[in-house]
């Protein structure tokens, strides 16, 4: 009967912990949501909300660690218990800097309020819905354990990097035939850069849901469409 009781506590505290990992999740797409409403709407009073609640995701990722390491120390966990804790850790860290990054949209939306309105930023929203159906599919597979809807997420990240790629040109070209849009354009760099950076963080998760369901790295070489770093953009000639 003890034993029993034993094995029903440690299973509820796994319970608790995935719970938590789920709703850390879902604050963090939440506010990737509304910093891209916020940045449409030029809404700089629900920016600085979006802002201010960062730190209860930071401090649901506080909860999630003292609930790992009490795990690890009184039940010392094998094979998957162990791997379900291990994966707790790393999908709590890559969540608080989803959150994290959400929070800077929010910020660049609070300077871009101020701004002139320039064309590329109709195309911020359209990645950012990228981003977020990354994030809500890759906590739909944490929640189901289910490791090919992981692989499809995993995939879709070159997509991502795809379209920031293309915005880096068109805000670059942007700004050098209108250099009055260079404030505009520059912020709406970082909030492109930021998303690119969730959809990354994104596949993170995925690689270790793979970890966690198979107890090994499968997915092999993560696709990358990011080639930002090796563009050059050459100005047009002056007439």
């Amino acid at each position: 009967m003890a034993k029993e009781h034993i094995v029903h506590s440690y299973d509820q505290e796994l319970r608790e912990l995935n719970n938590t990992v789920a709703r850390m999740g879902g604050m963090a797409e939440a506010m990737l949501s509304q910093a891209i409403k916020a940045v449409v709407q030029r809404d700089s009073e629900l920016a600085a909300q979006i802002v201010e609640s960062d730190s209860e995701v930071d401090a649901l990722e506080q909860e999630i660690d003292e609930r790992c390491l009490r795990l690890l120390a009184l039940r010392q966990p094998m094979a998957l218990d162990l791997r379900e804790i291990l994966a707790a850790l790393k999908i709590s860290s890559d969540l608080e800097r989803i959150a994290d990054y959400g929070a800077n949209v929010a910020k660049r939306a609070i300077a871009l309020s101020q701004t002139q309105v320039v064309k590329p930023q109709h195309a911020i929203p359209r990645m950012a819905h990228l981003a977020q159906g990354m994030i809500k599919d890759i906590l739909d597979a944490f929640i189901q354990r289910d490791a090919e809807k992981a692989r499809e997420v995993w995939e879709r990240d070159e997509e991502v990097d795809e379209m920031y790629t293309s915005l880096f040109r068109e805000l670059l070209t942007y700004m050098m035939e209108d250099p009055r849009s260079i404030s505009s354009c520059t912020h709406l760099l970082f909030i492109a850069k930021n998303i690119e950076r969730i959809g990354d963080h994104a596949t993170n998760i995925g690689e270790t849901i793979d970890f966690l369901v198979h107890g090994s790295h499968s997915l092999g070489e993560r696709p990358k469409g990011d080639t930002s770093s090796m563009d050059v953009v050459v100005p047009p000639k002056a007439s």
